[in-house]
């Protein structure tokens, strides 16, 4: 979570800093019981108190890491996990309704998982492995499904099917998907091994034909001389205007240059259009 909310004394370590550091500062923090926890709530909903906020927010950190501790078997940073995590109390505790009398963080579970989940899905594999709401399903029940290493049998993936309630289709699709493994674009290639493959190799290389890399030298090469021939063509000014313009690192506005000859800004613009205009001419005529 941010820190710029916090009182100076209550500064937290980043999370993306020191991982111990942060979850030893989130464990000395004191719980709330239930009557301050309820006190707070009150003033953030009914006048929108943010020090009461920072306060029930601060109270569930150590709860965020314990669940995103959860998370860790997908190998994924856990700093990363403990942020998405805090992002999901944020938002609990934006909507958190004293008067139904439950802890706060009974109700803010569910916000925490789905920012993770969240994460996770974007980020464990490359390749989107879960898009609809029964894939998103099995993705985090189907390893604690699985009783055995390697493939499930028919009757497995029947039995997985009827208790996570959806097709067995929908399983054995998932289940490829896990076992799947992210390949690197330009992984090394083994010359040993027939089979590997760097998927950057098969690609094209434009670039390493010598006589379309000298067609191309000599096409630059020419289009700098047309454009150099055009600009010589206009008067000073003109050529001046388009060099502050264009051509300049640090281009110059139409009113700076109003202002450096004395004409309005909208003469400027005019200026520029005719010379542009002259030096496509120039350049048509030339090709």
């Amino acid at each position: 979570m941010s820190t710029a909310l916090l009182k100076p004394s209550q500064h937290l370590p980043a999370v993306t800093g020191d991982l111990n550091a942060y979850i030893h500062a989130v464990n000395n923090l004191p719980v709330l019981d239930f009557e301050e926890e309820q006190r707070l709530a009150h003033e953030l909903r009914d006048h929108d108190d943010l020090q009461a906020a920072q306060r029930l927010i601060m109270s569930q950190l150590r709860f965020v890491v314990h669940i995103a501790r959860g998370y860790q078997g997908y190998g994924l940073p856990m700093a990363d996990l403990i942020q998405e995590g805090n992002i999901g109390l944020m938002k609990a505790v934006k909507r958190f309704d004293p008067d139904v009398g439950v802890r706060l963080i009974s109700f803010a579970v569910h916000w925490i998982r789905a920012e993770i989940h969240e994460y996770v899905i974007r980020n464990w594999r490359i390749v989107k492995v879960a898009s609809t709401k029964a894939q998103r399903k099995l993705f985090f029940k189907l390893r604690s499904a699985k009783n055995r290493l390697g493939w499930f049998t028919q009757e497995e993936v029947e039995n997985v099917a009827h208790d996570l309630g959806v097709e067995p289709k929908t399983v054995m699709e998932m289940e490829s998907r896990l076992a799947g493994q992210d390949t690197p674009f330009d992984a090394p290639v083994d010359a040993d091994e027939d089979e590997q493959f760097s998927p950057s190799s098969w690609l094209e290389q434009n670039d390493s034909d010598p006589a379309a890399s000298a067609e191309r030298a000599d096409m630059v090469e020419h289009e700098h001389e047309q454009l150099q021939g055009a600009l010589a063509d206009l008067d000073e000014r003109s050529r001046d205007i388009l060099r502050q313009r264009w051509l300049d690192e640090n281009r110059t506005t139409l009113q700076e240059l109003a202002d450096h000859y004395g004409v309005s800004a909208e003469r400027i613009r005019q200026l520029e259009s005719n010379a542009m205009k002259k030096i496509r001419r120039s350049i048509t005529l030339d090709a």
